[in-house]
């Protein structure tokens, strides 16, 4: 075969290779790291100072921390945190109810209700209960002052004051769910109660535990304010032991510690209850 006819062939044609695979460069995040730095020195700096300060002589807050009149003052915040919160939560129920009821005269009554008790400052209502006896000095031939003890006016007061935020929780639980389902479910001839246990509380409660829960841990701390009217709280025993040894820095952080220490056991029990009650809605809490 001639050069010719070799110069004449046809050559192969050239395969083209895989493209290039770019090069993925992380995105720099400068001034968040900067910020991260900072933020950690200003911590530690924070926590050094507090740990390495004198004048929280935190020999006396370990020493005052188990004693028994600051255990005796938490154990009564606990119960009365406990038992306002399920009277408040049982008439705020009531009162979801009167501000969802078709009957006029029982909106109005929910809704000044809430209106009234959401207007007073705690502090007014509690002090206006304690000295009720101004008003009424005898209920049904007995004095008002034998029928209403401190921690009786603290039940009472409390009481009143979380039914008009419980209510709104509620309502707005209830509103939440999808009005179509109730309609769904009377469709199948559920009875009323059926529907309410099976359809509306199950969806409700995914709105109502976390506002409920925080109300909670705000219940909890909002006791703090009964040691006004001498109710033997854990602020108010701590109170007494600092005016007693004029120790009130190391005193108020007993009290301190142990509100931080009940807050974050509350916290953790209201995730697993919010974590419970978000089954099957495809998200994570």
């Amino acid at each position: 075969m001639s050069s010719d006819t070799l110069a004449q062939a046809p050559t192969a044609p050239e395969i083209p290779g895989p493209p290039a695979v770019p090069r993925i460069v992380p995105q720099r995040r400068y001034g968040q790291w900067t910020a991260a730095v900072v933020v950690l020195v200003l911590l530690g700096l924070a926590i050094t100072s507090v740990v390495r300060n004198r004048a929280f002589q935190w020999d006396v807050v370990a020493e005052y921390f188990t004693t028994g009149s600051v255990l005796r003052g938490l154990w009564l915040t606990l119960w009365l945190t406990a038992v306002v919160m399920v009277l408040g939560f049982a008439l705020g129920t009531l009162l979801a109810a009167f501000r969802l009821s078709a009957n006029p005269v029982l909106r109005a009554v929910g809704w000044g209700y809430v209106w009234l008790f959401r207007s007073i400052p705690i502090l007014v209502q509690l002090l206006l209960w304690f000295n009720i006896g101004a008003l009424y000095p005898t209920v049904l031939g007995v004095k008002t002052v034998d029928l209403l003890s401190p921690v009786a006016v603290a039940v009472v007061g409390l009481t009143l004051h979380e039914a008009a935020y419980a209510a709104e929780v509620v309502r707005g639980g209830i509103l939440s769910v999808d009005r179509g389902q109730i309609e769904a479910a009377q469709a199948l001839g559920l009875s009323r109660w059926r529907r309410w246990r099976r359809i509306v509380l199950p969806q409700a409660m995914r709105s109502i535990v976390p506002p409920a829960g925080n109300m909670l841990i705000g219940t909890l701390k909002g006791t703090s304010i009964v040691s006004v009217i001498a109710v033997n709280d854990l602020l108010f025993s701590a109170q007494l032991i600092y005016h007693r040894t004029y120790q009130v820095i190391p005193l108020l952080m007993v009290a301190t510690l142990w509100y931080a220490v009940v807050t974050t056991v509350l916290g953790i029990g209201q995730a697993y209850v919010e974590k419970y009650y978000a089954r099957g809605t495809g998200g994570t809490r």
